[in-house]
């Protein structure tokens, strides 16, 4: 899967660019750029594409992205009224610093790590992301401030899991890419019924085989499981719409009420009533 070149511009009088949720929920946009990336969004469940890593998030994530890291925006297909902030700096952003002052040693340390991708979770998620939520009204100069303090929690916290346990390369090519797009957007449309794989391999012109080679080696899960993952996603939200967990079960693609439990529970960690009851 080739992922695009994006070309990004500092903004005016400032060493990195700030989003504001710029609304690409609409749009597969898997790419790559020189800039390290610092992502946090909330209000929405999506998908969480690094390199070679893929899952969901859960209601919010943050996430910092090394240099040239290939990754899909978070907000894609997204349908709920998130908000999202991005910060991207350049990709010398601080690299002499680190070599000279050794009160940046920790933070030299987290953006060496952010070759493989990093989610943090928790507390360090939380307080991380009040403070991105009000850095948009902070002048330039405490905007920078602001961020090396952010950079700082993020260098010494224990909360954080690496997505790939090995660097990042850019591995894919056009056809790749087009193919995955196909693939996703085809879940998105029909996970309601029974998806034959034949379906699937007419659609990326491979044979059944090949396709759940392809689909395996991109994503680093199995098509069925990656399905699953996202009819439960789907079961959720008409279970907090206070749906009944059978109409949830049927309505989201599940042909049988006692695999969908099972399924339900592999993936959350709890049965569908459970979480029904937790979040009503």
């Amino acid at each position: 899967m080739k992922a695009y070149l994006e070309e990004i511009q500092a903004d005016t009088d400032s060493s990195f660019r700030l989003l504001l949720t710029p609304h690409l929920n609409d749009f597969f946009l898997w790419h790559f750029h020189p800039e390290f990336e610092l992502v946090f969004i909330e209000n929405a469940d999506g998908p969480r594409h690094v390199g070679d890593h893929l899952s969901r998030y859960e209601g919010s994530d943050l996430v910092f992205i090394g240099s040239y890291i290939p990754h899909l925006n978070f907000d894609y297909g997204v349908r709920t009224d998130y908000r999202k902030v991005v910060i991207q700096m350049r990709e010398d952003f601080l690299r002499d610093n680190f070599r000279t002052m050794p009160e940046l040693a920790a933070i030299a340390r987290l953006f060496e790590q952010s070759r493989h991708g990093i989610a943090f979770h928790g507390t360090t998620k939380r307080l991380v992301g009040k403070r991105l939520g009000r850095f948009h009204q902070l002048s330039h100069f405490r905007q920078l401030i602001e961020l090396l303090e952010i950079f700082q929690i993020l260098a010494t916290s224990p909360e954080f899991t690496l997505l790939n346990s090995r660097p990042v390369a850019l591995p894919y090519n056009q056809k790749e890419q087009q193919r995955l797009q196909r693939v996703y957007r085809f879940i998105e449309e029909n996970y309601q019924r029974k998806i034959e794989m034949t379906e699937l391999a007419d659609l990326t012109h491979l044979t059944v085989a090949a396709f759940c080679r392809y689909f395996k080696k991109m994503t680093r899960t199995t098509f069925t499981e990656f399905v699953n993952q996202h009819r439960v996603r789907e079961a959720k939200r008409l279970l907090l719409a206070d749906q009944s967990v059978t109409e949830a079960c049927f309505a989201s693609g599940f042909e049988s009420l006692s695999y969908f439990n099972r399924i339900f529970k592999k993936v959350t960690g709890q049965n569908p009533v459970g979480f029904k009851k937790q979040n009503r």
